[in-house]
């Protein structure tokens, strides 16, 4: 109905048109939400300036730059001047240049860190994700300790099935040097009271057992089997080649347990093996050359081979035995030439 002036509009009969009233000018009152939780679309955006940051290379390169220039400018204007040693001055005045530089920068680091230390803590809560290093980020988990030890062993029981073949081996024994690695980069990070402490001690006391039992298996396979190529070679150089890679197998194992009395011993004899090739191929080249008449180099060539017998400064009883063949025989090629 119509309402004249004067009239009394009574309120109490109209409640849908107060709501209706009160939710079209305040839409978030009925809900009870405040506002600024819609903001304006056209508000000004802020724009947020990155600071300005020159790089270590890039400010050094300018600052040597700048120190050079300085040198030759100063060093110009003293020798106009007729200063008898302008290059000392300019010298000392760059050389300060340069250490005020790093002076400056080390400075600034300085307080950039003593600015950021208040807020690390807040910023560790505020962001609880994000790894305060890169060691914690990539941390050896339980399961993931438990799954390298699983795969260690794995792997070791099928080398073992394989034992004739070194690769598996080394496989086994190259894996646990990186578990070994890692354990000890966590170990020196984590508390003693860490669960991952007591884990990480038993894991790498394993791993070291795995370690040095493939290794040996490799070297005892490797060297072998090398050893057997040497034998059978008929090439002398490839028979030297043969016996000089399973003495290097043997000295790999050896800078990793330098006390292994078996890898001592088999590396003793592959010495004496080398050895014992080539002295055997001088001799006898000597031994043609003698037949053929050719004295000198006769001569040569046992020289030749009491120069490998103490090359290394061993002395065995089959060395004593070959350098006293080798110089009977260079007795009797000396009394023919005298003879002659």
């Amino acid at each position: 109905p119509r309402v004249s002036k004067g009239d009394t509009f009574n309120w109490s009969v109209s409640p849908l048109l107060m709501r209706g009233l009160v939710h079209y000018y305040f839409p978030n009152w009925m809900n009870h939400r405040p506002n600024n939780l819609y903001p304006k679309q056209n508000r000004t955006p802020v724009i947020v300036r990155r600071p300005f940051w020159l790089p270590a290379s890039n400010y050094y390169v300018l600052t040597a730059a700048v120190a050079i220039a300085f040198f030759f400018i100063v060093w110009g204007i003293l020798h106009d001047v007729g200063e008898e040693t302008p290059w000392i001055t300019a010298g000392v005045g760059a050389s300060i240049i340069l250490g005020g530089a790093v002076i400056f920068r080390v400075a600034l680091l300085r307080r950039a860190r003593d600015r950021y230390k208040p807020i690390e803590p807040g910023l560790a809560q505020r962001y609880p994700g994000i790894p305060r290093d890169r060691r914690s980020r990539n941390k050896l988990t339980l399961e993931q300790n438990a799954a390298i030890l699983g795969e260690i062993k794995q792997k070791s029981n099928a080398a073992n099935v394989l034992g004739k073949f070194s690769a598996g081996h080394r496989e086994v024994f190259e894996l646990c040097s990186e578990y070994i690695e890692r354990t000890e980069s966590e170990l020196a990070s984590i508390g003693a009271g860490s669960p991952r402490f007591t884990a990480l001690l038993k894991g790498r006391k394993t791993a070291s057992d795995f370690h040095r039992y493939h290794m040996m298996q490799w070297a005892e396979v490797e060297a072998r089997a090398l050893t057997g190529e040497a034998n059978n070679q008929i090439n002398i150089d490839d028979r030297v080649r043969a016996a000089n890679e399973a003495l290097g197998v043997l000295e790999y194992a050896l800078a990793t347990y330098p006390a292994e009395q078996s890898l001592l011993e088999s590396r003793e004899l592959l010495r004496e093996m080398a050895v014992s090739i080539k002295v055997s191929d001088l001799v006898e080249r000597a031994e043609r050359a003698a037949f053929k008449g050719d004295f000198r180099e006769a001569v040569s060539l046992y020289r030749d081979a009491l120069f490998y017998l103490g090359r290394d400064n061993v002395q065995t009883d089959d060395r004593r035995q070959a350098a006293v063949h080798i110089n009977a025989e260079i007795d009797k090629i000396r009394l023919l030439e005298s003879g002659e």
